[in-house]
């Protein structure tokens, strides 16, 4: 039997509370923020919040010298004035975070951030967002959250120091991971400035853990390479020595990992190696899992 009227209003009732329903609210159900305002809430006031900057970090990494490299910093101003920082800035009013980091990238590094739609670029480099830090105290100035973000690129030349940054270098990750502390020769050795040792980490174990499942490796390799080449670089990134051959058969027979250029090079020294680029394939299928170190 059709029930009588334009519809069944559901009432809900709390102790001490007014009714709200389709009815209460003259809305016909729809939410209203004033409904809030209506209950006894205070209309929105920004200035009941305490005021706090955005920053994005930087995790650069490459592969030098068969070891995988970040990007580090000697802060030349308070805070820490003198201890190593992963580059980083704050957010202008005017720009997104994607952005901030590419600018702060190109800023940094003189790379550009890579488009994964377009051909690869001589000076391009993956950029993606890593996570969120917003530990109240991690900033002494004020509460700052920092967007980091995770770059890789190929064997990159020496930094140029920038912004507050008193000087700029490539650094082994362990060693700048070290339970000590980080500093070059001569240097006392002393953690990392803010909370970076842990976005440093994090980044780290991204990269380790993306190259097993996806073609993200051949980001560190130059437009053209060979399997010695690409072998290397899982090896400085996971820290582990792999087969030769036993490494060869698994990329080559993953499809749409890679695809041989036609050429070959001597750069490596020994017999001409067989040049390759990546292929079509964000996913590998099967993985390239990581083995125990």
């Amino acid at each position: 039997m059709p029930l009588s009227g334009t519809a069944m209003n559901v009432t809900c009732r709390t102790e001490g509370s007014r009714e709200a329903g389709p009815e209460a609210d003259g809305t016909g159900g729809v939410y209203r923020q004033a409904d809030d305002y209506d209950r006894g809430m205070s209309p929105y006031d920004p200035s009941a919040f305490p005021p706090f900057a955005v920053t994005v970090d930087l995790v650069v990494l490459t592969v030098r010298r068969h070891a995988l490299c970040a990007l580090a910093v000697r802060r030349g101003e308070p805070p820490f004035q003198g201890r190593w920082a992963l580059p980083g800035g704050f957010v202008r009013a005017d720009e997104d975070l994607s952005a901030a980091a590419a600018r702060e990238l190109v800023e940094e590094t003189g790379l550009c951030a890579h488009d994964p739609d377009s051909p690869v670029q001589a000076n391009g480099a993956h950029l993606e967002q890593l996570a969120t830090y917003g530990d109240p105290k991690r900033d002494p100035r004020m509460r700052v959250v920092s967007v980091a973000h995770l770059a890789l690129a190929p064997d990159l030349p020496a930094p140029r120091p920038g912004g507050d940054a008193h000087s700029a270098r490539w650094a082994p990750v362990e060693a700048l991971l070290h339970q000590g502390g980080y500093g070059r020769e001569g240097e006392q050795a002393a953690p990392l400035a803010f909370d970076h040792a842990q976005i440093l980490a994090d980044g780290v174990e991204r990269a380790r853990s993306k190259i097993e499942y996806s073609s993200l490796a051949t980001a560190f390799c130059p437009p053209e390479f060979t399997v010695g080449e690409l072998r290397r670089v899982y090896e400085a990134v996971w820290g582990v020595a792999l087969d030769p051959r036993n490494f060869h058969r698994k990329v080559t027979g993953t499809p749409g990992f890679l695809v041989p250029t036609g050429g070959t090079t001597t750069r490596q020294g020994g017999r001409p190696a067989q040049l390759f680029r990546a292929g079509g394939a964000t996913l590998l299928n099967p993985p390239m899992l990581r083995p125990d170190a």
